[in-house]
């Protein structure tokens, strides 16, 4: 009788080792989503090939683009924010929640994921809501240090929650917490060119030092109008900038640029296709303080002076900022502040060789790296208790 208890938990053992491992990951809407959730799916993949990997985002959303490039499956939600100055539109919102919900379980039922993995987003709330409650493991990856409305309710279901920030047990329960960081995109980490060869394939003087500005894909306001601001002082100063535009601003701000004229030492596009190229150049970094750009710039180890967006939910950008500036790892300017202050302080941070240096050195002490394989191994894990 022994015997043949111990052969059938073998042979259970081995079906269940055989048997692909199917997760579901939600989440999108910016970029700053998109690149953390493909890591993961890619970590997964490189520790369990048999991976089947379903993506769930929201309709008309960059995702719905972007995940099928990078060679994986995705199904589109209609759900949408809310809208938190003109509340009538929230109608149609709850509409919209109301039929994603529906959508989210039929795909859950037909695709059977063993994990739901959550990386922010419209898509991800009634996607993980929907798989808690039919009884899959969830995990959710909170990038920020300000944890959102959203992720606050779905931890209450959530079986692992991995944070990018240290205290974050004061937004979730202590012990679902794991401390990851924040996934990356991987092409970053494997630029082969050295900074000067780096600043000489974008045509600029390796002996001179560059500033990076970056708004997103399609750019920041308030970041753009300080440049526009300061051409004159742009061009007074041996400083040499890359400024990436975004697409939404660049015919506008090109038409300026001919008019006022645009100074030698600023090279101007509205995307930069090798990015890991143009952080290798980069002595300074201007950025927005999303998660995913904070992430990118410590694992890097660049200097940086960030610009937090007010247009975001409880102004999480200008929390995630905070956590470097206080460990010496970053400096800030306030949207408000920055069409008069920021270019000059860049300029002359840019000449200040003991201050990046600094700056460097404490964002790089800031990373963690390997999340996404550490992340993967936790969805692993999160299989193998149902």
């Amino acid at each position: 009788m022994r015997t043949k208890q111990l052969k059938d938990n073998n042979t259970l053992i081995s079906t269940l080792m055989e048997k692909p491992l199917k997760v579901i990951i939600s989440g999108g809407g910016t970029g700053g989503h998109i690149f953390p959730a493909i890591s993961i799916a890619n970590a997964l993949k490189q520790l369990r090939p048999d991976t089947e990997i379903l993506f769930v985002g929201a309709e008309n959303r960059m995702e719905m683009q972007r995940v099928p490039a990078a060679g994986y499956a995705i199904k589109g939600l209609p759900v949408a924010g809310f809208d938190r100055v003109h509340l009538l539109r929230n109608i149609s919102v709850i509409f919209k929640l109301l039929k994603s919900r529906r959508l989210a379980h039929k795909i859950i039922k037909d695709f059977r994921p063993d994990v739901a993995v959550g990386v922010g987003g419209y898509a991800s709330g009634p996607t993980l809501n929907v798989a808690a409650k039919m009884g899959i493991p969830t995990l959710i990856q909170e990038q920020n240090s300000y944890a959102g409305v959203t992720n606050k309710l779905l931890a209450k279901s959530a079986k692992r929650i991995c944070v990018a920030y240290e205290g974050m047990e004061r937004f979730f329960p202590a012990e679902k917490l794991m401390l990851t960081g924040n996934p990356v995109r991987q092409s970053l980490l494997e630029c082969k060119l050295s900074r000067a060869e780096a600043i000489t394939k974008l045509g600029f003087d390796p002996i001179r030092p560059l500033i990076l500005i970056v708004g997103g894909s399609l750019g920041a306001r308030t970041i753009n109008e300080s440049v526009l601001n300061h051409l004159q002082l742009i061009n007074e100063n041996k400083v040499q900038i890359v400024w990436q535009t975004g697409g939404y601003y660049f015919e506008d701000i090109k038409k300026q640029l001919s008019e006022q004229g645009c100074p030698q030492n600023l090279k101007v596009t509205d995307f930069i296709n090798h990015m890991d190229e143009a952080y290798r150049a980069a002595d300074l970094v201007i950025s927005r303080a999303g998660a995913s750009s904070i992430s990118e710039l410590c694992l890097l180890g660049k200097a940086s002076i960030l610009v937090p967006s007010p247009n975001v939910a409880e102004d999480h950008q200008t929390k995630n900022a905070m956590a470097l500036v206080n460990k010496g790892a970053a400096m800030c300017v306030s949207d408000i502040d920055a069409k008069e202050k920021l270019i000059p302080l860049a300029l002359s941070t840019a000449k200040d060789i003991n201050t990046l240096k600094q700056l460097a050195t404490q964002a790089k002490a800031m990373a963690l790296p390997n999340s996404a394989q550490i992340i993967a191994e936790e969805v692993i894990k999160l299989s193998q208790t149902i």
